[in-house]
């Protein structure tokens, strides 16, 4: 499904060099390469802040807090998704709240947020799931009405564009993952929020550093150690300058994926309308989705399912009094959707592999 091997030859040389950058600066921990990624992120989303984090969970969590979420107050998202997007809102102590997701694309039914509102509503958190982005008018639009914030959920579209804005620039604060298999990865855990308000970037800065205004001095609980890693950092900060490269290598994968499996019965991604998709993930749908894996699995082709388990049908979040067939689309697709092989260096002989089994198996059917 993802293997950073071919990346990594190609790219060694140079990964290397960050690496050693790091390790002769004299600086391991909030040093230049955070500072100089974050000025880099930021400007290429054309937003004054990005602050460096761990992870993207503790992006989430930590833009939740910055962003006022707290204890008591509800959030709107959705069930299909990964689910460290819901553990970050149960973290802060807030409460998630779902709406369904569009069959045509399983991105989140903007339609139906309206109707979640409540007045314990403090944020809506749409997810930019397999690539491409929400449709952000109506919720912008609820958003002012209601007086809520929007935190985006950019994990998987490092940048997706929506009418020509990126993912990431059409809330009050967006957040970011740079797990290795991420469009932007790096070589272990990362993240970052980004926000265009002074105030949020500085509430942001604290978190992530126990709650510090100064060296030694706290001032805002409840925080932690959140700091994104120097190494890390400066090997983003060269793969930032590839991006645009990864990007167009995937959107070349999903074409031949488009081209070779356009007549066999499989639902292909769809793209949204003013979306500009960036191919995370090659989510495909079939409704006999289990026989079909089972086809391929005789073939040595073992793929992943994004998502198997919608997150309000977890046992861990059984406490939210969801049951099955609250939604109804987003447990549909659930039984429906797996995942082909996506990443900008996958070797064109795995993936016409890939595609031929996948036709034959579905010819049997």
């Amino acid at each position: 499904m993802w293997d950073y091997l071919a990346e990594y030859e190609k790219e060694r040389e140079d990964i290397l060099d960050a690496v050693n950058t790091v390790f002769a600066s004299g600086r391991l921990v909030m040093g230049d390469s955070v500072r100089g990624f974050e000025e880099e992120f930021a400007a290429y989303h054309g937003t004054a802040h990005c602050v460096g984090l761990d992870n993207g969970t503790n992006a989430i969590k930590l833009g939740l807090q910055a962003l006022g979420v707290g204890p008591g107050d509800e959030v709107i998202t959705v069930s299909n998704t990964a689910a460290p997007t819901i553990v970050a809102i149960d973290s802060v102590g807030a409460t998630p709240v779902f709406v369904d997701v569009r069959e045509q694309d399983f991105l989140m039914d903007t339609t139906q947020v309206a109707a979640a509102v409540t007045d314990r509503t403090r944020a809506l958190l749409p997810v930019h799931l397999y690539g491409q982005c929400v449709e952000m008018g109506p919720l912008r639009a609820l958003a002012r009405e209601h007086g809520l914030r929007i935190l985006e959920d950019c994990a998987q579209a490092h940048g997706a564009r929506h009418h020509g804005a990126l993912a990431g620039t059409l809330g009050d604060a967006a957040a970011f993952s740079f797990y290795p298999t991420k469009v932007l990865g790096a070589y272990g855990d990362g993240g970052a929020t980004v926000t265009a308000s002074d105030e949020v970037a500085e509430r942001l800065r604290r978190l992530r550093y126990y709650g510090m205004a100064d060296r030694y001095y706290v001032v805002q609980t409840p925080a932690h150690n959140s700091r994104l890693d120097e190494v890390h950092a400066e090997i983003l900060r060269r793969k930032l300058r590839r991006l645009d490269t990864y990007i167009a290598d995937r959107r070349a994968v999903a074409r031949r994926y488009a081209e070779g499996l356009a007549d066999t019965g499989l639902t292909l991604p769809r793209l949204a309308e003013g979306n500009d998709h960036v191919h995370y993930v090659y989510v495909v749908r079939h409704p006999r989705r289990d026989a079909v894996l089972e086809g391929l699995r005789a073939h040595g082709i073992e793929l992943n399912i994004s998502y198997p388990w919608p997150v309000h049908t977890m046992s861990g979040f059984a406490h939210l009094g969801y049951r099955r067939g609250d939604l109804p689309v987003t447990e549909r697709l659930a039984g429906e959707i797996f995942s082909l092989p996506m990443y900008p260096s996958l070797p064109a002989g795995i993936q016409e592999k890939t595609i031929s089994a996948l036709r034959e198996v579905l010819g049997a059917l």
